[in-house]
């Protein structure tokens, strides 16, 4: 059999093959931790399963919705992009996707032509590069020269060229869990007005912050910094929803319009029941997403502080966001013989029995990725085993 030159050049997510090895283990009877997927392990709230609920009862998920998503989640999400940002947000600048992963994806479709551009910043989330490859356009990732990991405009410019048409912020980060401040974000979309070049703000992980951080949306800043700005975001992280699959898009009206005309002939609507349930997330109580939020930001301090005293491990700075920590194991790999991370992380899988993911997946080898979005007992003993596999 034959593949098309598009199948042939896309590498598996590392995230997903790693889960995939672990649970497969685990089918085995090993007694495996698996830190390898940004998941939270926390329940839907009861509020949110009970509007999907009810959308079956009555009927109303049984039926096709519009492309774009239900007229009335549409408005909802314009309304809390508005609450959060103060940014007026019209329900035609907004399209409901199947993910934030499907809203990337349907973006770059519609924007990329062989021979483009996108500017990524590694580290980086591991479809990024995947679904630019995928629209035929070229990768640039530049690798921070800053202790933090992050960049800036003076950097952006010497990687810039004439074929550059995207930058992608993500903030609050995957894998890193850095947090770029209003000065920081703002210097940065205002180089892409400047430049040309339209900025995709990744905002997935902006309800997870912690210890006194701020997070500043894109949507926060002046219009020409708006205007030429997609906004990805969706109901996965904060509501403890990664299964419902409901992102997405804020951007104005006429991309919006492309999009959903991909939309349209790719997964036609984002599924009905979902969609109900992205609705009460969206307009019921936040309380939830606060609780949550708090227990995330104790897993972080007393994770960090335990990962602190593993012999040949080392962070190049604290997490403020998201649920990842991020640690340069390279004196660890030098210690224990290993080449690279991925042969650390598979030799934490077989011997520890925990599963973690690579540096290599995310552009920044020496490295590897634990979520903590998973119970604090779990967390102990990744940490245990980690400390006693080093030993």
């Amino acid at each position: 059999m034959k593949f098309s030159k598009r199948a042939n050049q896309v590498s598996p997510s590392a995230t997903l093959a790693v889960s995939t090895e672990a649970k497969k283990m685990q089918a085995t009877g090993i007694d495996v931790v698996n830190l390898s997927t940004g998941e939270p392990d926390f329940a839907t709230p009861k509020s949110i399963i009970d509007a999907a609920t009810a959308s079956m009862q009555s009927g109303k998920a049984s039926y096709y919705t519009p492309v774009g998503g239900l007229p009335e989640l549409r408005q909802a999400i314009a309304d809390h992009v508005q609450a959060d940002t103060e940014r007026t947000v019209t329900s035609e600048q907004v399209a409901v996707t199947v993910g934030a992963k499907m809203g990337l994806f349907e973006t770059f479709q519609a924007l990329l032509d062989e021979g483009d551009e996108v500017i990524i910043v590694a580290p980086y989330w591991v479809s990024y590069e995947e679904q630019v490859k995928l629209a035929g356009g070229s990768v640039v990732a530049i690798q921070p020269q800053a202790r933090n990991l992050k960049t800036t405009p003076v950097e952006l410019s010497h990687f810039k060229t004439d074929q550059t048409k995207l930058l992608i912020l993500n903030s609050p980060q995957n894998p890193s869990g850095l947090v770029y401040s209003e000065e920081e974000t703002r210097a940065i979309a205002q180089w892409a007005v400047d430049n040309d070049v339209m900025l995709i703000a990744d905002e997935i992980y902006g309800k997870l912050v912690y210890n006194g951080a701020r997070f500043s949306s894109v949507m926060t800043m002046g219009d020409a910094i708006v205007n030429n700005t997609i906004l990805i975001d969706g109901v996965s992280k904060a509501y403890a929803m990664t299964g419902w699959r409901i992102g997405y898009i804020v951007a104005v009206p006429q991309l919006i319009r492309k999009i959903l005309a991909l939309q349209g002939h790719m997964t036609s609507n984002p599924t009905a029941v979902a969609q109900y349930a992205a609705l009460e997330a969206l307009q019921g109580s936040q309380k939830p997403v606060e609780e949550m939020r708090q227990a995330f930001e104790k897993r972080l301090k007393q994770t960090f502080n335990l990962m602190q005293n593993i012999p040949g491990f080392s962070f190049d700075h604290k997490p403020e966001g998201a649920f990842y920590l991020f640690p340069d194991v390279t004196q660890a790999m030098e210690s224990k013989g290993y080449a690279s991370s991925s042969d650390f992380a598979m030799a934490l899988l077989k011997e520890a029995h925990v599963a973690v993911v690579a540096g290599e997946a995310f552009g920044m080898p020496g490295h590897i990725r634990l979520s903590y979005a998973t119970s604090q007992t779990l967390l102990d003993e990744a940490v245990r085993r980690i400390r006693a596999f080093m030993k």
